[in-house]
């Protein structure tokens, strides 16, 4: 697509020189003086980039036009790319003008091909910013509140506390079942903090060894331990002026316990095979679908740790618990992954949803999630109906199956029916129900399932 540029200089000549020299690639604007190119910019928004000479009439002896336009360009379009191209510009000038954000400078004579390069690196660079730009909106976007479905006196608690936290950069723990939405609230936390422009980095402790974890964390110098061939950054320090989310704290050994909690004390730790302390401003949030309380009794999780993570406490209900969720949360991921797969499904019959309503969801909101996916794939109408549901959400389906009587059992259905959508695909399947590749490996392995 072509681009629209807009030349400011005085000198006609060396203005036709320009647009000889862009024509192929850009629509050329020209202005002789300011006023003109404020005239040229109200009259055509679509402009991506203005090539600026700083002694503009009346006083073409100074730059002193030139800055006082730039500012202004600048006040109204911060998205517009600006090249100077000027000759004898005094170094005060210059330092000015790259305060007010000129991308690249040309001195007079110049070479119109150098001039063309430089061109397509600051359009190509503004077309980045806005990437990053958009990337980031979509992130807030996704991770406002109306993402958090739910209108149950306990969802709307949830609503109230991270409201309150986000803003702080307090320590919190995140408690709920397997698949009610621990990660969702800590993003939820994170995107409406003041952190929201540094990373967000999640780990999931229960996916990696003792040993990795510990240099996933913390990284590690060159040649600490047989494999580290370089120097590694650990999340810790990716997560700087950030938060870091720690799923499944509960899955950690005493000892990895420990180092968190000096990082959480001291806001320091050490990389593998370094003596050096690294210090870092960065919030921590953990989650647990375990019994704290009762591992603290038995001696498997730190006393001293959980005070800390218990900063505030946010409970995660399970989706049992708040059933009058369930059609909300299903229409919710009908417009989700009807835009996603260009499908043109647009409700959920009647029946249909009377059955997700009946059912006790063991496997909570991301089991609902992965079903409305399913049925949206397989759907051949507008329609969602019953036959698109899985089996065991169908009422021909033995009542027995239709209310696993366990959690594991419901899990292996998860699992079965993850693995079939995928043809066998371990790291797909794994994606799907949201969990890490190598957990789903030791899952496949507990219950005997082969791929």
């Amino acid at each position: 697509m072509r681009s629209t540029v807009l030349v400011v200089e005085d000198d006609e000549y060396l203005r036709k020189q320009v647009r000889w020299a862009l024509k192929d690639e850009s629509e050329v604007l020209e202005a002789g003086d300011a006023n003109c190119a404020r005239e040229a910019m109200d009259k055509s928004p679509r402009i991506e980039a203005v090539l600026l000479d700083l002694r503009l009439p009346p006083r073409v002896g100074t730059p002193e036009e030139g800055l006082k336009f730039l500012a202004h360009l600048r006040s109204l379009y911060p998205d517009i790319g600006i090249i100077v191209m000027t000759g004898n510009t005094s170094r005060k000038a210059s330092q000015e003008a790259v305060q007010l954000g000129v991308q690249d400078f040309f001195s007079k004579p110049f070479d119109l091909n150098e001039l063309k390069l430089t061109l397509r690196r600051v359009l190509r660079m503004r077309q980045l910013e806005k990437k990053v730009e958009e990337t980031q909106r979509e992130l807030e976007e996704r991770y406002r509140f109306v993402n958090l479905v739910g209108k149950t006196k306990k969802m709307q608690e949830v609503f109230r506390l991270i409201a309150k936290i986000a803003p702080t950069s307090s320590t919190i723990l995140i408690r709920g079942g397997s698949g009610t939405g621990k990660e969702l609230v800590a993003r939820a936390i994170h995107y409406h903090s003041p952190r929201k422009e540094a990373p967000f980095v999640p780990v999931n402790c229960a996916a990696l060894p003792e040993t990795l974890l510990e240099a996933e964390l913390f990284g590690h110098e060159k040649g600490a331990f047989t494999d580290a061939q370089y120097k590694k950054q650990g999340l810790f320090e990716v997560a700087n002026k950030g938060t870091i989310f720690l799923d499944e704290i509960s899955d950690m050994s005493l000892q990895m316990q420990a180092k968190i909690l000096r990082v959480i004390q001291e806001r320091c730790f050490n990389r593998l095979g370094s003596t050096k302390p690294i210090q870092v401003d960065v919030r921590i949030l953990a989650a647990t679908n375990k019994d704290l309380e009762k591992m603290i009794q038995e001696g498997t999780f730190r006393e001293d740790l959980y005070y800390r993570l218990n900063v505030v406490s946010i409970l995660v209900p399970s989706l049992k618990e708040r059933k009058q969720d369930i059609p909300l949360l299903a229409q919710h991921f009908l417009t989700r992954y009807t835009t996603l797969y260009g499908k043109k499904v647009k409700s959920i019959s009647p029946q249909a949803m009377d059955q997700l309503c009946r059912y006790s969801w063991p496997g909570n909101v991301r089991e609902l999630e992965n079903v409305m996916e399913r049925a949206i794939i397989l759907a051949t109408g507008e329609n969602i109906l019953v036959k698109d549901l899985p089996p065991y959400l169908q009422p021909t389906f033995p009542p027995k199956e239709s209310f696993p009587p366990s959690l594991e059992e419901a899990e292996r259905k998860l699992i079965l029916d993850a693995l079939r959508a995928t043809r066998g695909n371990k790291s797909q399947a794994a994606q799907r129900l949201g969990i890490h590749r190598n957990t789903l490996s030791r899952k496949l392995k507990r219950y005997r399932i082969r791929p």
